[in-house]
Protein backbone atom coordinates (compact mmCIF):
# COMPACT_ATOMS: atom_id res chain seq x y z
CA UNK A 1 0.00 0.00 0.00
CA UNK A 2 1.08 3.38 -0.83
CA UNK A 3 0.52 6.90 0.04
CA UNK A 4 -1.25 9.38 -1.90
CA UNK A 5 -2.15 13.02 -2.45
CA UNK A 6 -5.13 13.92 -3.95
CA UNK A 7 -5.56 17.04 -5.91
CA UNK A 8 -8.50 19.05 -6.96
CA UNK A 9 -7.50 20.57 -10.40
CA UNK A 10 -8.67 25.04 -10.60
CA UNK A 11 -7.70 26.70 -7.75
CA UNK A 12 -4.96 24.13 -6.82
CA UNK A 13 -2.68 23.11 -9.95
CA UNK A 14 -4.07 25.66 -12.54
CA UNK A 15 -5.96 29.33 -12.03
CA UNK A 16 -9.69 29.06 -11.36
CA UNK A 17 -11.31 30.05 -14.65
CA UNK A 18 -14.76 30.12 -14.79
CA UNK A 19 -15.97 26.65 -16.34
CA UNK A 20 -12.34 26.18 -17.94
CA UNK A 21 -12.42 24.42 -21.08
CA UNK A 22 -9.83 25.67 -23.34
CA UNK A 23 -5.95 24.74 -23.37
CA UNK A 24 -5.54 28.14 -24.47
CA UNK A 25 -6.53 29.46 -21.06
CA UNK A 26 -4.97 26.92 -19.07
CA UNK A 27 -2.58 28.98 -16.12
CA UNK A 28 -0.50 27.32 -14.14
CA UNK A 29 0.31 28.42 -10.39
CA UNK A 30 3.43 29.11 -9.47
CA UNK A 31 5.74 26.33 -8.70
CA UNK A 32 3.28 23.58 -9.13
CA UNK A 33 4.93 20.96 -10.56
CA UNK A 34 7.99 21.83 -8.22
CA UNK A 35 6.15 20.69 -5.53
CA UNK A 36 4.50 17.93 -7.29
CA UNK A 37 7.72 16.71 -8.27
CA UNK A 38 9.35 16.92 -4.53
CA UNK A 39 5.69 14.57 -3.93
CA UNK A 40 6.51 12.00 -6.23
CA UNK A 41 10.12 11.49 -5.03
CA UNK A 42 9.32 11.02 -2.18
CA UNK A 43 7.32 8.23 -2.81
CA UNK A 44 3.47 9.67 -3.03
CA UNK A 45 1.15 8.85 -5.94
CA UNK A 46 -0.66 11.86 -7.40
CA UNK A 47 -4.31 12.02 -8.38
CA UNK A 48 -6.59 14.46 -9.69
CA UNK A 49 -10.44 14.49 -8.72
CA UNK A 50 -12.22 17.51 -10.18
CA UNK A 51 -15.60 18.23 -10.60
CA UNK A 52 -16.56 19.27 -14.01
CA UNK A 53 -19.94 20.59 -14.01
CA UNK A 54 -19.70 22.39 -17.05
CA UNK A 55 -20.07 19.08 -18.78
CA UNK A 56 -23.66 18.17 -16.96
CA UNK A 57 -24.45 21.79 -17.41
CA UNK A 58 -24.34 21.61 -21.11
CA UNK A 59 -20.76 24.39 -21.55
CA UNK A 60 -18.47 22.06 -23.04
CA UNK A 61 -17.73 18.35 -23.67
CA UNK A 62 -16.13 15.94 -21.85
CA UNK A 63 -13.70 16.03 -24.49
CA UNK A 64 -12.65 19.69 -24.10
CA UNK A 65 -12.54 18.76 -20.66
CA UNK A 66 -9.61 15.77 -21.84
CA UNK A 67 -7.91 18.03 -23.84
CA UNK A 68 -7.45 20.09 -21.53
CA UNK A 69 -6.11 17.60 -18.93
CA UNK A 70 -3.75 15.95 -21.61
CA UNK A 71 -2.22 19.16 -22.01
CA UNK A 72 -1.91 19.64 -17.94
CA UNK A 73 -0.10 16.23 -17.86
CA UNK A 74 1.89 16.93 -20.91
CA UNK A 75 3.16 20.15 -19.16
CA UNK A 76 3.69 18.51 -15.50
CA UNK A 77 5.63 15.22 -17.62
CA UNK A 78 8.01 18.08 -18.59
CA UNK A 79 8.88 18.77 -15.34
CA UNK A 80 9.20 15.04 -14.28
CA UNK A 81 5.80 14.78 -13.00
CA UNK A 82 3.68 11.61 -13.19
CA UNK A 83 -0.03 11.92 -12.57
CA UNK A 84 -1.58 8.46 -11.79
CA UNK A 85 -4.80 8.76 -12.76
CA UNK A 86 -7.29 12.15 -13.29
CA UNK A 87 -10.75 11.21 -12.34
CA UNK A 88 -13.56 13.40 -13.21
CA UNK A 89 -17.41 14.02 -12.05
CA UNK A 90 -19.20 15.58 -15.07
CA UNK A 91 -22.47 15.57 -13.42
CA UNK A 92 -24.37 19.23 -12.69
CA UNK A 93 -25.36 19.37 -8.90
CA UNK A 94 -28.25 17.47 -8.55
CA UNK A 95 -27.87 15.02 -11.51
CA UNK A 96 -27.12 11.49 -10.24
CA UNK A 97 -23.34 11.03 -10.21
CA UNK A 98 -21.06 8.67 -8.44
CA UNK A 99 -18.22 10.25 -7.48
CA UNK A 100 -18.81 14.21 -7.62
CA UNK A 101 -17.45 15.36 -4.59
CA UNK A 102 -17.41 15.39 -1.40
CA UNK A 103 -18.64 12.14 -2.31
CA UNK A 104 -15.15 10.26 -1.34
CA UNK A 105 -15.88 6.81 -4.45
CA UNK A 106 -12.96 8.18 -6.87
CA UNK A 107 -10.42 7.52 -3.58
CA UNK A 108 -12.14 4.38 -3.05
CA UNK A 109 -11.50 3.80 -6.73
CA UNK A 110 -7.67 4.97 -6.48
CA UNK A 111 -7.60 2.44 -3.08
CA UNK A 112 -8.81 -0.30 -4.94
CA UNK A 113 -7.20 0.08 -8.31
CA UNK A 114 -3.60 1.06 -7.43
CA UNK A 115 -3.11 0.20 -3.90
CA UNK A 116 -3.13 3.27 -2.19
CA UNK A 117 -3.48 3.39 1.64
CA UNK A 118 -6.06 6.47 2.43
CA UNK A 119 -5.10 6.44 6.09
CA UNK A 120 -1.69 8.05 4.87
CA UNK A 121 -2.55 9.80 2.19
CA UNK A 122 -3.79 13.42 1.62
CA UNK A 123 -6.57 15.43 0.17
CA UNK A 124 -5.33 19.16 -1.46
CA UNK A 125 -8.32 21.72 -2.52
CA UNK A 126 -9.74 25.13 -2.47
CA UNK A 127 -12.97 24.18 -1.51
CA UNK A 128 -14.78 22.50 1.50
CA UNK A 129 -16.10 19.43 -1.01
CA UNK A 130 -12.44 18.71 -1.88
CA UNK A 131 -11.56 18.49 2.45
CA UNK A 132 -15.05 16.57 2.58
CA UNK A 133 -13.98 14.00 0.13
CA UNK A 134 -10.63 13.42 1.88
CA UNK A 135 -12.68 13.08 5.22
CA UNK A 136 -15.30 11.09 3.60
CA UNK A 137 -12.52 8.57 2.35
CA UNK A 138 -10.65 8.40 5.60
CA UNK A 139 -7.49 10.41 4.70
CA UNK A 140 -4.84 11.29 7.25
CA UNK A 141 -5.43 15.13 6.40
CA UNK A 142 -7.14 17.41 4.34
CA UNK A 143 -5.52 20.16 3.09
CA UNK A 144 -6.90 24.19 1.94
CA UNK A 145 -4.96 25.70 -0.01
CA UNK A 146 -5.53 29.83 -0.20
CA UNK A 147 -5.15 29.92 -4.05
CA UNK A 148 -8.41 29.71 -5.95
CA UNK A 149 -11.46 29.84 -3.56
CA UNK A 150 -9.39 28.86 -0.72
CA UNK A 151 -9.19 32.16 1.02
CA UNK A 152 -12.55 33.41 0.54
CA UNK A 153 -13.65 30.10 2.18
CA UNK A 154 -11.23 30.16 4.83
CA UNK A 155 -12.84 33.91 5.63
CA UNK A 156 -16.41 33.25 5.19
CA UNK A 157 -16.31 30.00 6.96
CA UNK A 158 -14.17 29.44 9.72
CA UNK A 159 -15.91 26.78 11.49
CA UNK A 160 -16.05 23.84 9.52
CA UNK A 161 -12.23 24.59 8.46
CA UNK A 162 -11.46 23.43 12.25
CA UNK A 163 -10.09 19.87 11.04
CA UNK A 164 -8.38 21.03 8.15
CA UNK A 165 -4.96 22.08 7.77
CA UNK A 166 -4.43 25.78 6.09
CA UNK A 167 -1.59 26.71 3.59
CA UNK A 168 -1.36 29.40 1.31
CA UNK A 169 -0.63 27.28 -1.97
CA UNK A 170 0.37 23.86 -3.63
CA UNK A 171 4.13 24.36 -2.27
CA UNK A 172 2.58 25.61 1.28
CA UNK A 173 0.60 21.74 0.96
CA UNK A 174 3.59 20.53 -0.30
CA UNK A 175 6.05 21.77 2.53
CA UNK A 176 3.20 20.50 5.12
CA UNK A 177 3.17 17.14 4.05
CA UNK A 178 6.86 16.32 3.76
CA UNK A 179 7.81 17.56 7.06
CA UNK A 180 5.07 14.88 8.51
CA UNK A 181 5.99 12.15 6.65
CA UNK A 182 10.05 12.33 7.24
Amino acid sequence: MKPAVFLDRDGVLIEERNYLHRVEDVAFLPRVAVALKRLSDAGFKLFIVSNQSGVGRGYFTLADVERVNKHLCRELARAGVRLEKIYIAPEAPGQPNRGRKPSPQFLFDARDEFGVDLAQSFMIGDKLIDLECGWNAGVKTSILVRTGYGAKLERKSPEPLKLAVIVDDLNGAADWILKQKW
